[in-house]
């Protein structure tokens, strides 16, 4: 470490002025001083390993190819070749039910948008006749077709 530098981590005048300075102003800024100087040294190891930590957590997302997470389960086997079977059975059967509720909610949703379509197209010509009639839905100052 370059020992020459005005902020390190260790009792120098600038550091302790700082952690005062920081205590003065905000107190939480104090304390992340005071900690900089007490473990300021194992700040590089503490990164390293949690860099190292969270590389590890995400090549499970990497080597899947961005698959989600309720899909890694396929990669593990637990030994015993009947479960795993049964397991990978249920699990296919519950993916065509997944995939059968996708094509039913699809379907609902066009059934209801096309019920939204009719229910305008009727409130629009009852608009129409009421306006045409001179009913309570005509618009004053424009003259009915």
């Amino acid at each position: 470490m370059n020992q020459s530098a005005l902020i390190r981590p260790d009792w120098t005048p600038a550091t302790i002025a700082l952690m005062v300075l920081g205590f003065v102003v905000f107190w939480p800024l104090g304390l992340a001083m005071l900690a900089y100087i007490l473990f300021g040294e194992r700040l590089k190891g503490f990164r390293k390993d949690a860099n190292e930590a969270a590389d590890g957590f995400f090549d499970a997302f990497k080597r899947k190819g961005g698959a989600c997470r309720r899909r890694a389960y396929h990669r593990y086997s637990t030994g015993n070749v009947a479960f795993d079977d049964w397991r990978d059975a249920e699990l296919k059967r519950l993916e065509e039910e997944r995939h059968k509720l996708d094509e039913m909610r699809e379907e609902f949703d066009a059934y209801v948008r096309e019920l939204r379509k009719a229910k305008d197209q009727d409130e629009f010509d009852r608009f129409m006749r009421e306006r045409r009639s001179g009913g309570p839905g005509s618009v004053p100052g424009f003259p009915a077709n």
